[in-house]
C-alpha cells in the first residue's frame, strides 16, 4: 500500500496541490489525483497582494486526473490529501467524495487539509471536536460543523494534519508525511 489520494476540481489551488504532490513521491509514495471526472483540470494561484484585504486570483498550471471520484476505492488508498482554493466550495457536494473522506477519517488513515479544503471534511461530517488549521476565513465553517480552530501552521489531531494557506506547507506536510511513513510501515507488517 503506497498510493496517496489527492483531491482536485477546477480551481484547486496550484502550489496547495503540487507541493505535496511532488513532497510524495520523494518519499516514494505514489500520488493519485481524483476528482469529478477523469480529466484536465485548470488550478488558480492565490495572493494577498500589498494593499489588499482579500486574495486575487491568477490562472496557474493544469493537471491531469488518474481517476474519477466515483471509481474510488479508498481502502486501496494509505492516505488523503485536500488542497485549498475555491475547488472545495463546489466539490463539496459530491456525494462520491464525501463517502471517500468519511472512510479516511473512520479508518484512522492520515489526512492532510490546508486553507479552503476545510470545506470537505466540514461537509463529510468528521469534524466534530477535532483541532485544526484553515485559513482564517474558513474559521466558521470549522467552527459551524463543531471542530476547533487553531491558527497555527501545523496542527496535528490524531490522523488529521493541516496548515492555514500554502505558507505552511514547509511546516504541516512533513509530519503528515510521518503519518503516511508510520501508516505504511504499519501496513506492511500486516
Amino acid at each position: 500500500m503506497n498510493q496517496v489520494l489527492i483531491v482536485v476540481g477546477d480551481a484547486t489551488e496550484t502550489v496547495d496541490t503540487l507541493y505535496p504532490y511532488y513532497r510524495l513521491q520523494e518519499d516514494d509514495f505514489v500520488p493519485v489525483v481524483a476528482a469529478p471526472e477523469k480529466r484536465r483540470y485548470r488550478m488558480v494561484l492565490h495572493e494577498i497582494p500589498q494593499g489588499w484585504e482579500v486574495s486575487r486570483e491568477f490562472e496557474g498550471y493544469t493537471i491531469q486526473a488518474d481517476i474519477a471520484f466515483r471509481d474510488v476505492r479508498p481502502e486501496a488508498y494509505l492516505g488523503l490529501f485536500i488542497p485549498g482554493g475555491r475547488a472545495p466550495e463546489y466539490l463539496r457536494y459530491h456525494a462520491d467524495l464525501l463517502r471517500i473522506t468519511r472512510f479516511f477519517f473512520e479508518t484512522n488513515r492520515p489526512v492532510g487539509c490546508v486553507c479552503h479544503g476545510i470545506e470537505i471534511p466540514a461537509a463529510a461530517g468528521v469534524l466534530e471536536g477535532r483541532r485544526m488549521a484553515t485559513v482564517p476565513k474558513c474559521q466558521l465553517d470549522l467552527e459551524a460543523v463543531g471542530g476547533i480552530f487553531v491558527n497555527d501552521p501545523c496542527v496535528v489531531d490524531g490522523n488529521l494534519v493541516s496548515g492555514r494557506t500554502y505558507h505552511d506547507h514547509g511546516r504541516y506536510i512533513g509530519p503528515w508525511i510521518q503519518l503516511l511513513k508510520a501508516a505504511r510501515a504499519q501496513a506492511q507488517r500486516g
